[in-house]
């Protein structure tokens, strides 16, 4: 009997996500633990595995397919020993005009509609994303009716590119454009008419067009990951009440120690970044001021025991912060190898949820790009962030006298519902200090 595959759930908030790229196709073998696909999710893209073993009878989900939702059927699994033809026709069922997969995916088929079956959770359109069924000189509509049958990737293709899927001939099966009829501006012939009489291509909508701001623009469609950034900034601006504390701390000791350590640790490959230490500074500096290791919780406020530090990492789709847990009793050498290991993840989009979601605070820098000093955005539901600038030669007071020393500017952001001025001001004092006398960060 075939085995539906379902959209899986990748993490506690997942309700939906992009199937962003098949590895297998129709007709391959797969065993349990191999990777079929990878999908993108409101966090980051990853790995999908296969669980029972089989041969991909259908693939009912095309790559690109956006919004798909949890429990939607994806592709269809043939059993040891099971005709794939027979599996393929049989298994799955369609979708509905409501979005909602077929409520007995083993039923077969119905072989009402000959165009091949969109993707489960891919709505029945009356009219394409871009343009109407009809062309713009008023032609009639394409033999289908009123409605354009293209692949979800290709209707993102010509949404991004402005182009009319009316225009467009489909090479797929019935007709249906896909990906390569877009890319490749495939545009058919009036009936009766060829050379100049032929329709051509659609101008993308942003070519010469303008936006409010009188300039010249490209709309870029947001990936999931951007999408979550804006909704959580947006809330954390407009319900948390920020208070910002900045310090100056003088580096050069943490400097110096940081070389020291460098040379006793290159042997065995270990090589700290300042950051390493700044995540350290920062967790022993909630230690000694755990009034700031919190998080306010409506009619309570979470008091935590352990220092999970959400470390702010650019990746390619958007910012993420991985986490290094109970980071105040880890020595250096073990942050510094964990802290490089989950940003190559960060960038490659495979973090796992256990590996971002969380956190007690944040520490974000900028120090790499030259930025003095800036003040960062609470991460929900945590109660602060740091945000760290770059390291300058400044003019400082050393002993009493006028020198110059390498400083570093440091701001505090605080949720002031759950953490006191005072308090806040109390775990900057102690982060500067840990900084500015750092043996107490390997002891």
């Amino acid at each position: 009997m075939p085995t539906p595959i379902k959209m899986p759930a990748l993490s506690p908030t997942m309700e939906e996500g992009t199937l962003a790229k098949w590895l297998v196709k129709e007709g391959d073998e797969v065993h349990a633990g191999d990777i079929m696909a990878e999908i993108e999710t409101d966090k980051a893209t990853m790995e999908f595995e296969a669980v029972d073993e089989g041969t991909i009878a259908r693939i009912e989900v095309t790559e690109g397919t956006e919004n798909v939702k949890v429990g939607t059927v994806i592709a269809i699994l043939a059993e040891e020993g099971e005709d794939v033809g027979e599996a393929a026709a049989a298994g799955g069922g369609e979708s509905s005009d409501d979005d909602e997969p077929a409520a007995d995916e083993k039923k077969p088929k119905k072989p009402v509609r000959p165009e091949p079956v969109e993707g489960p959770g891919e709505a029945t359109e009356k009219r394409a994303s871009t343009g109407s069924a009809r062309t713009e000189g008023g032609d009639a509509p394409k033999p289908s009716g009123d409605r354009i049958i293209a692949s979800p990737l290709a209707k993102r293709i010509a949404e991004q590119k402005g182009l009319d899927l009316s225009q467009i001939e489909g090479s797929g099966p019935n007709g249906r454009i896909v990906k390569a009829d877009v890319e490749q501006l495939r545009v058919p012939a009036q009936a009766g008419t060829s050379g100049e009489g032929a329709k051509r291509p659609a101008i993308p909508a942003s070519a010469g067009t303008q936006s409010d701001l009188d300039a010249p623009y490209e709309a870029q469609k947001l990936n999931n990951v951007r999408k979550v950034i804006a909704r959580r900034l947006t809330e954390a601006k407009q319900t948390i009440p920020h208070i910002y504390l900045t310090v100056d701390v003088r580096l050069d000791a943490l400097l110096k120690l940081r070389s020291q350590l460098n040379a006793s640790l290159e042997p065995d490959g270990v090589k700290l970044s300042v950051n390493d230490l700044l995540i350290k500074a920062l967790a022993r500096a909630l230690q000694r001021v755990p009034k700031c290791n919190v998080s306010f919780q409506g009619d309570e406020l979470f008091q935590y025991s352990r220092e999970d530090i959400s470390v702010a990492v650019a990746a390619p789709s958007g910012l993420i912060t991985p986490i290094i847990r109970d980071a105040g009793r880890k020595g250096l050498a073990q942050i510094s190898a964990e802290m490089k290991e989950l940003a190559g993840k960060a960038r490659d989009g495979k973090l796992q949820p256990h590996e971002f979601q969380g956190g007690t605070a944040s520490l974000s820098n900028l120090g790499m790009f030259g930025t003095r000093q800036f003040d960062a955005v609470i991460n929900p539901p945590q109660g602060m962030i740091l945000a760290v600038g770059a390291g300058e030669q400044r003019p400082h007071v050393i002993d009493g006298a006028l020198g110059v020393a390498t400083v570093m500017s440091a701001t505090g952001s605080f949720d002031h519902r759950a953490i006191d001025g005072a308090d806040g001001a109390a775990l900057m004092q102690a982060f500067q200090q840990l900084c500015e006398n750092p043996m107490g960060l390997v002891v």
